[in-house]
């Protein structure tokens, strides 16, 4: 199977998928791209900035003769969008997504596209903004940016290696491992990190103070609430479909803020310190590794 595509459609025209099309149309590993959406503005201005050269509200129509699907919406909306192309793909048209979660999409796949699944590949690009829609789309997201495979049983390995060779193209370093085993890494790193950030936030905000508080926040409130700025609907769908692991890791998080609290309220300073300075040398030494 040669690696490029004659024609690329992406249900949901984002950061992620339009991220995915402007990387490939610079490899000229693509000819057509046509974007499927629900916001004629949205879409407008993705032709205009050249992440599609086609714009479409109808997905079932759009995937007909498609070589690739690019599922790139929030989770919530992929069972009903799955349902909509599966009868319009071709034989062979892969389809793959960029979802947070997998083991919630790999039973769509199952559900939805059982005819489909030797060319089903659930995927994960590591890359993100704060910023969404097509205007925040850019050619370099996935250049030294990691993505993880969860390929199905079923997925055939020539899919698997045509999926693997675009992300490649697309500057990204391919990753393969099962869905369960995703979702707990990705609870821990992703998921949680923002259902914190949003948790923070809403405490400052329902202080008497608040808005004082945030007049003289500085750069540590800058970085530590930015994720706290994400898309609210695909958060919500990622920590619900996602919910055991993150719930798991939520309850460890609030076991650490018991204890932490603990050593403040006896006035322990010698385990404080080593506390914050067991946290502080990991994260210094991650962050050099990085």
């Amino acid at each position: 199977m040669s690696r490029s595509i004659s024609k690329l459609v992406l249900l949901g025209t984002g950061l992620i998928s339009g991220s995915f099309a402007l990387a490939l149309k610079r490899a000229r590993l693509v000819s057509e791209v046509v974007g499927v959406g629900r916001n004629p503005a949205n879409l407008a201005r993705a032709i205009e900035l050249r992440v599609i050269d086609v714009a479409s509200h109808d997905a079932a129509e759009a995937v007909k003769d498609a070589d690739l699907v690019f599922l790139g919406t929030p989770v919530g909306q992929m069972s009903e969008l799955m349902m909509q192309i599966a009868p319009h793909l071709s034989p062979t048209c892969i389809v793959t997504d960029g979802g947070s979660t997998k083991q919630d999409v790999c039973a769509l796949y199952r559900q939805c596209l059982p005819n489909q699944l030797a060319y089903c590949v659930p995927g994960h690009p590591i890359a993100g903004s704060d910023l969404s829609g097509a205007s925040a789309a850019t050619y370099g997201l996935y250049e030294g940016r990691r993505t993880v495979l969860t390929p199905l049983a079923e997925t055939s390995a020539e899919a698997l290696a045509m999926v693997r060779a675009l992300w490649q193209a697309c500057g990204a370093t391919v990753y393969e491992m099962d869905a369960k085993t995703h979702d707990g890494v990705f609870a821990a790193v992703s998921h949680v990190p923002h259902l914190v950030s949003f948790a923070y936030m809403n405490a400052v905000l329902g202080k008497d103070n608040s808005g004082q508080c945030l007049d003289f926040a500085g750069t540590g409130f800058r970085d530590f609430t930015r994720i706290a700025g994400s898309h609210p609907e695909m958060w919500r769908d990622i920590t619900l479909a996602n919910r055991e692991a993150i719930l798991s890791d939520l309850r460890a998080n609030v076991a650490q803020l018991q204890g932490l609290i603990s050593l403040i309220e006896t006035g322990q300073s010698a385990e404080l310190t080593e506390y914050i300075n067991q946290a502080s040398q990991a994260r210094s030494s991650w962050g050099k590794k990085r």
